[in-house]
């Protein structure tokens, strides 16, 4: 069963396509990630789930319905312009918004404490929402946008403004609601978060859908064609080899498309003795990786005349 169904919608800002022709199936119990450069249309398509704006063309059902006042007490939505009361106290706060979640009082202080405890915040309890620093506001919206156990979470850049430590948290939350059944989807523009944590994507850019399905497959798609290269010295050779097909190069370290029919062992004999080779590895290419060369063919295709 599906969590989120999308069937062939449109959204158009006078001549503007915000989003065009969009399908996707994102099953219960599972992690979803749209993906698309900023300006993708990710939050527009995220809004028109939420029913904050309307498709002009096309059909949502979330949970089997079409979005209405009652579905919003199964869904959780944490949307990309942050928006908290500032002068309330965090405590008040949080047990308002249950309140509008339909939790009840009992059951939502605990919940809230819970919550806070998990968040290392007990202590910011009862301070002023404007006293926080970003990233603890970050963590209150998110308390705010499960605390009524939604069966479908929606968050829209929630890995944005959050140092390492907390990214972590973030993450396993995420897998921990997945596992007690929930359905999670979020929108990134940052790939490594997307490959932790994510059983199905959507890569939107320019508007279109651009690649869609369960990751793992995806990735076997594009077979073991990249050798992972981290290194010391000058590795400039290596871009003019026969066997590469294009390089992203970090300074010590190289992710090497190879060409069709292409021996990674050809290209380390020819590396042994150049540089000193820390690692040297034949795998699948990153999301990252796919991600650029799937944008950078929208763009051509855009440039030669969509």
């Amino acid at each position: 069963m599906n969590a989120l169904l999308i069937e062939n919608i449109t959204k158009r800002f006078g001549d503007f396509y915000a989003v065009r022709n969009l399908s996707l199936k994102v099953p219960e119990g599972s992690i979803y990630s749209l993906l698309g450069p900023n300006g993708a249309g990710k939050t527009t398509t995220i809004r028109m789930v939420m029913n904050i704006i309307i498709p002009d063309e096309g059909s949502i059902q979330v949970l089997n319905e079409k979005m209405n006042n009652r579905m919003q007490s199964r869904v959780g939505y944490l949307p990309e312009d942050r928006g908290l009361y500032p002068k309330m106290k965090v405590g008040e706060l949080l047990l308002f918004l249950s309140a509008l979640k339909g939790v009840q009082k009992l059951e939502a202080r605990n919940r809230i404490d819970a919550w806070l405890n998990r968040f290392d915040l007990a202590s910011w309890k009862q301070k002023k929402v404007e006293e926080l620093s970003r990233g603890m506001q970050q963590k209150i919206q998110f308390i705010a946008t499960v605390i009524h156990q939604p069966d479908l979470i929606i968050l829209d850049e929630p890995f944005s403004g959050l140092d390492p430590v907390n990214t972590k948290l973030f993450k396993d939350i995420m897998l921990e609601m997945k596992n007690q059944g929930r359905t999670i989807i979020f929108s990134t523009h940052r790939m490594e978060q997307v490959e932790m944590i994510s059983d199905n994507i959507c890569l939107i850019n320019k508007a279109e859908m651009v690649l869609e399905g369960n990751l793992t497959q995806i990735k076997k798609q594009y077979g073991k064609n990249t050798v992972v290269l981290d290194y010391d010295g000058d590795a400039s050779f290596i871009q003019s080899l026969p066997e590469v097909e294009k390089i992203d190069d970090y300074g010590k370290f190289m992710e090497i498309k190879l060409r069709e029919q292409s021996d990674p062992q050809d290209l380390l004999d020819k590396a042994v003795g150049k540089i000193r080779i820390n690692k040297f590895e034949v795998r699948e290419p990153t999301l990252n990786a796919i991600f650029i060369e799937k944008v950078g063919e929208t763009n051509e295709k855009y440039t030669n005349g969509h």
